[in-house]
């Protein structure tokens, strides 16, 4: 397989797969995202139809066979994203996905519902059927969350992924100002060390499944 330059080999692994077309995040118009609930609206649980609470703390506590990672979210550089993420949580739909792509020097991602099948070809190529408008602002230093997304060329708004997240391991400036970063690690920044650099296949997905959960943390 021929190898891309550095820089725009690692850009490229922060996009959200495209080549199906049939998937949900590539059907979604960028430029028409669907609405996001905001941060202090009850949500309802399709099996019971009850409102789940979505708690006013913008700390999360994600959850791994190495350990904890806790995020503080920064609700006023992104507020759309912060308000889709934690409506994500609340719903529980991040547990059991896993790091679908881990890059040592670089980040490791995640959030993909794809990647709570076996089909490892799928991973990456999933979300919530949806993007959230893209706001780009912070700086991607060591321990930033930032969104993934589709590429440029089919996104040239630069909307974000519905779901799918990666965590910078080193300071990336390179990526400044063209993802939107939404929250920092504040403690175990050691944990997304160890997961880094775990074993990988071809496609940067570890051997291992490295599967989390997120709840919040008061």
């Amino acid at each position: 397989m021929l190898r891309f330059p550095l820089i725009l080999a690692v850009a490229l692994a922060l996009t959200v797969t495209a080549c199906d077309s049939s998937t949900p995040e590539a059907n979604q118009s960028a430029a028409d995202p669907a609405p996001v609930a905001p941060a202090s609206a009850p949500i309802l649980s399709p099996a019971t139809s009850t409102p789940i609470p979505i708690p006013a703390t913008n700390m999360v506590t994600l959850s791994t066979v190495h350990g904890d990672i806790v995020i503080e979210l920064d609700e006023k550089a992104a507020p759309k994203t912060v308000a889709n993420f934690k409506k994500l949580v609340a719903e529980g739909f991040y547990n059991g996905t896993t790091f679908h792509r881990v890059i040592p020097n670089f980040m490791i991602q995640g959030g993909d519902p794809n990647s709570k099948g076996e089909d490892r070809s799928t991973h990456g190529r999933g979300g919530p059927g949806y993007t959230v408008p893209a706001e780009i602002g912070l700086k991607h230093t060591r321990g930033a969350v930032a969104c993934a997304r589709l590429s440029d060329e089919v996104n040239p708004s630069r909307a974000s992924s519905g779901s799918q997240f990666f965590i910078c391991v080193v300071d990336t400036p390179f990526l400044d100002n063209q993802y939107t970063v939404f929250g920092r690690v504040v403690e175990g920044m050691e944990v997304a060390d160890k997961i880094v650099a775990q074993p990988r296949d071809r496609n940067d997905n570890p051997h291992e499944r490295i599967e989390m959960t997120i709840t919040f943390k008061e």
